[in-house]
């Protein structure tokens, strides 16, 4: 990045870190920050958690500089810092849970390791730095070699170094770091592994970033399904072939060898336990950083889960959609055929190819037949009586079938099973033996019944006679049993 004068004003008004050295509270967000996520490794902390923590220490800031140095509560500032002018903070809720949740953004970080470089240092080791740099230039150069006979030569030469060394060894001659490379490699040591906790929290960030432009892209979009499905999954493939993610890949590679973590622990082990280094105070974290390599790096591959689960959201929702949209148009067919099926359209609605062709011979056509001319009498139309009793034509019985399937219905809601001669006990036939036929009826149609031929049942309705007297009327039949 070129430093020239506009790029580091943007970055002075701009950048997260820079804004942060830049505040009056400063002091107070870098040591907090460091103590409560750097220091402990800690990824993620609820807002409860992080906010009585700030609460003690800013009742310790007030009982020496006042009570009006720091007057809001805990919680507000740690709103103000993950407000979007600032972004100290990273303010989120987890899958599952109402708590708000915090983390240190990459910036934050970036700030917190700079200013831990301005405090003097007792001991500043060159030589560990310059052995490094020479080792990478070395894999570089032997890496990229493609001569073989170069790569054979530089094999041997390497070789006979070991060689060397053993007969050294074996002779009695066996050279030691002094305390001073000791401790020089030992500090080189702290501050990479600083570094790539560091470098962890950001390309975790970064595949965030990757995750909330996916959202907002499923959010938005309004073309076909593949077509975004093949944006995403070529941006993510973008990102896992880049630099960045071949290096991490191959980092947690490296880091989940059960092999390597044995080595590292046993490494670790052997070398704290060294009197240089010892005199260093070393962190007592230090025994299991690689632990914390682990957990940093677990929160990069959930955060990539993450972004897996939300495309099988989206594909669930979509398919849920589609298919809802089928069941409403099958429905709306069912309740169109229903509202027709009282009145039919007129006319052909539909027709079927027959499935064999029509054969006609010429011979067997009829031959012409001439019509029956009408014979027309010539008789004089006579006036009919109109001195006649209609009284027939308003005499028809006519059943409602609907009012007894609402009666077997009513009878089948607080029992499993009811007979045809309960029903006419319940109900009594108005109709008599006409409304006794209908019954039969709906139980060979839409209703489920039973036929116990073994049983003879009685059922008896009551009628007015001609001379209007009531008379009784019975009918012997099977039992016939209505089902729910």
């Amino acid at each position: 990045m070129s430093l020239d004068y506009a790029t580091l004003d943007l970055l002075r008004q701009s950048h997260p870190a820079w804004r942060l050295l830049r505040s009056d509270h400063a002091p107070l967000v870098a040591s907090f920050l460091q103590r409560a996520f750097i220091a402990p490794n800690v990824r993620v902390k609820s807002a409860a958690d992080l906010a009585e923590e700030l609460e003690d220490e800013l009742f310790v800031l007030r009982e020496r500089l006042g009570a009006e140095a720091f007057p809001k509560p805990a919680l507000d500032y740690l709103n103000d810092w993950a407000a979007t002018g600032k972004g100290w903070l990273r303010k989120f809720y987890a899958h599952g849970s109402d708590e708000p949740q915090f983390d240190l953004t990459p910036a934050t970080e970036k700030a917190i390791a700079w200013l831990s470089t301005l405090a003097e240092r007792s001991f500043v080791g060159t030589e560990s730095r310059l052995l490094t740099l020479f080792e990478l230039l070395k894999q570089m150069s032997e890496g990229s070699e493609t001569d073989p006979q170069a790569r054979l030569a530089e094999l041997r030469k390497r070789r006979d170094e070991i060689d060397s060394e053993i007969a050294r060894v074996v002779a009695g001659d066996m050279p030691l770091l002094d305390d001073t490379a000791l401790k020089d490699r030992f500090q080189q040591f702290m501050q990479m592994a600083r570094e790539l906790l560091t470098d962890f929290r950001e390309v975790e960030h970064n595949f965030r970033g990757l995750d909330r432009r996916v959202r907002e892209r499923i959010a938005l979009w309004e073309g076909s399904k593949g077509a975004l499905l093949e944006e995403i999954m070529g941006e993510r493939d973008a990102i896992a072939d880049s630099d960045q993610g071949r290096s991490f890949r191959a980092f947690w590679d490296f880091l989940m060898s059960s092999r390597r973590q044995e080595e590292l622990s046993a490494l670790l082990e052997r070398v704290l336990s060294l009197p240089p280094v010892v005199e260093l105070k070393p962190d007592a974290r230090t025994r299991r950083v690689h632990y914390d390599w682990l957990e940093a790096g677990e929160h990069t591959q959930r955060t990539v889960a993450q972004l897996s689960q939300q495309l099988r959201r989206f594909l669930d929702d979509q398919a849920w959609l589609e298919n809802r949209r089928i069941m409403d148009i099958l429905h709306g067919i069912e309740a169109k055929a229903l509202n027709v099926r009282g009145a039919p359209p007129p006319g052909e609605v539909t027709n079927i190819a027959d499935t064999a062709a029509g054969i006609e011979l010429p011979m067997e056509r009829p031959l012409h037949t001439p019509a029956c001319k009408p014979l027309i009498a010539d008789i004089e139309l006579e006036s009919g009586d109109a001195e006649m009793d209609a009284a027939a034509l308003y005499s028809q019985i006519v059943i409602d079938k609907s009012a007894l399937a609402r009666h077997i219905r009513h009878a089948l809601q607080d029992r499993s099973q009811v007979t045809l001669q309960r029903l006419c006990e319940t109900q009594p036939l108005q109709h008599g033996l006409a409304e006794l036929v209908a019954y039969l009826q709906l139980a060979s149609g839409p209703f489920k019944a039973v036929v116990d031929e073994a049983v003879t049942d009685k059922i008896v309705w009551r009628r007015v006679g001609p001379e209007g007297r009531e008379q009784a009327k019975q009918a012997r039949l099977p039992r016939v049993i209505f089902v729910r």
